[in-house]
This record gives C-alpha cells, sequence and structure tokens, in this order.
C-alpha cells in the first residue's frame, strides 16, 4: 500500500483512476466510492478530492479514459475506414472492447454524463467523430450523421446482447464473424447507395 508521500508530484490522480478501474472490474461498479478508490490507492480519504470533488467527477474520468481506450482500439482496426468492410472491422473491434472491459464498458453507455463532464464529453464527441468521418467517407452520398448514429446503434447493440449473453458461448472468432455479417448486411441493405464492399 503506498504511503501519501508517494503522491505529492502529481501521481494521485492517476492512482485514483487505477483504483476505480481495479474496483470496476471487480464488481462492476457497485463500490465504486470515492472513500473505497482513497482505501485501495492507499491515501487519506480526504486525497482524491482534490482532484474528483464528487462521485460523478470519478466516474467521469473513468469513462472518459475508457473512451479513450476504445477510440485506440478502434483506430487499431483501421486508422481510416472507407469501406462498409472496414467499417465491419472496427464494428468487431468495438464489440471485442465491450468483451474485454465489460464492467468498464457499461459504466461508459449506461451510467448518465455529469453535466460537468467536459473530459467524458469531448472523449465522447471524440470516438462519434471518427465514427461519422468514417462513414462519409464510406457512403459519400448519405448523410454521415444519420448513419452514423445508426451504425452506432447497432453496434452497441451488438455489444450489449454479448454482454447479456444472448450469442451463447461462442468464441471470440464466431462472434467477430456475427458482428461482422451483421453491420454488413445492414449497411449493403441501407448504405445511401455511395462506397462499395
Amino acid at each position: 500500500m503506498a504511503g501519501k508521500d508517494a503522491y505529492h508530484h502529481g501521481d494521485l490522480r492517476a492512482a485514483c483512476l487505477r483504483a476505480a478501474r481495479e474496483l470496476l472490474e471487480e464488481d462492476g461498479g457497485g463500490a465504486l466510492s470515492i472513500r473505497a478508490v482513497a482505501r485501495r490507492a492507499g491515501v487519506s480519504p480526504a486525497a482524491p478530492y482534490r482532484h474528483y470533488p464528487d462521485r460523478d467527477a470519478l466516474v467521469n474520468a473513468v469513462a472518459a479514459q475508457g473512451y479513450r481506450e476504445l477510440a485506440d482500439a478502434l483506430v487499431a482496426a483501421d486508422p481510416a475506414p472507407a469501406t462498409p468492410a472496414d467499417l465491419a472491422a472496427v464494428a468487431v473491434a468495438h464489440v471485442a472492447f465491450a468483451r474485454d472491459h465489460p464492467a468498464l464498458f457499461r459504466l461508459m453507455f449506461a451510467d448518465p454524463c455529469a453535466p460537468a463532464g467536459q473530459e467524458r464529453a469531448e472523449a465522447t464527441a471524440a470516438v462519434h467523430a471518427y465514427l461519422t468521418d468514417s462513414i462519409g467517407r464510406a457512403f459519400p452520398e448519405a448523410d454521415p450523421g444519420a448513419l452514423s448514429w445508426g451504425v452506432i446503434g447497432l453496434v452497441q447493440g451488438l455489444a450489449f446482447l454479448h454482454l447479456e449473453g444472448e450469442f451463447g458461448q461462442q468464441g471470440r472468432e464466431a462472434v467477430a464473424e456475427r458482428v461482422r455479417v451483421a453491420v454488413l448486411a445492414v449497411l449493403g441493405a441501407g448504405g445511401g447507395g455511395g462506397g462499395g464492399s
């Protein structure tokens, strides 16, 4: 357990986020509180309040970190998707992120963003901008804003179906193929006439 002095040089915020992530993965967020984070980080109960005035601020910081990690995973799947097949690969990466970080994913998408959650709002906007730009490249004649919300809804639905066990005990490759086929089916049917497959 780290002593309080270990956090005097800018490490406190990172230590609190790390502790919050550990608690989140252990029990899904039920024990995620400022006091529990302080205990886990090995600091005084008041120390986290230097960065997080309340639980909402802490949750927003954890969610923002999750959105940045999700953005990295999507860009790693394809930095500039331009076809329905590219978008399907990005969708597979999105669902894989949900599978690998189920508690974080639920917190990111099920827990509302507090009004003061600017960091979280900016991280969310960056993911949405990446997807909207990708849709615009793949379907230049479609309304990228409208179509991106449709694709986001589809992929989010697939991710939560997977988390709820609706795909059964399928392995990673089988789930990836199910996601790929579903996205290509929808984009092929309603992509707006642009792009290719």
